[in-house]
């Protein structure tokens, strides 16, 4: 079984943590505006203090895949490499050959 991605944990932890203050204040017959601050503060306080850790993995897998450790390298890239040092290669051969 393939394991949840970071990102995904981190997003569900950050919703269920605005949700469920929303909700509480929403039984709580506060005005809707209101709860919806007040639950949006609670879930940034709350998720700074509780999810550093799943909040570092999608940070570290973000760098990771915008500062990949190796180039990959195309298919093609090879291929076309060697067609034009052949190329480069003939060309100063006949250079040669016409002197």
């Amino acid at each position: 079984m393939k394991a949840v991605p970071a990102w995904v944990t981190y997003s569900v932890y950050r919703v269920l943590l605005f949700a469920v203050p929303l909700t509480i204040l929403l039984a709580l017959q506060i005005t809707w505006w209101i709860a919806a601050l007040v639950a949006a503060l609670i879930g940034v306080c709350l998720s700074y203090l509780f999810l550093r850790k799943p909040r570092e993995q999608v940070a570290r897998g973000l760098y990771e895949a915008r500062h990949p450790v190796a180039e990959t390298a195309h298919t093609d890239a090879e291929s076309e490499d060697a067609a034009i040092d052949r190329a480069a290669g003939d060309a100063l051969q006949r250079e040669r050959q016409g002197e």
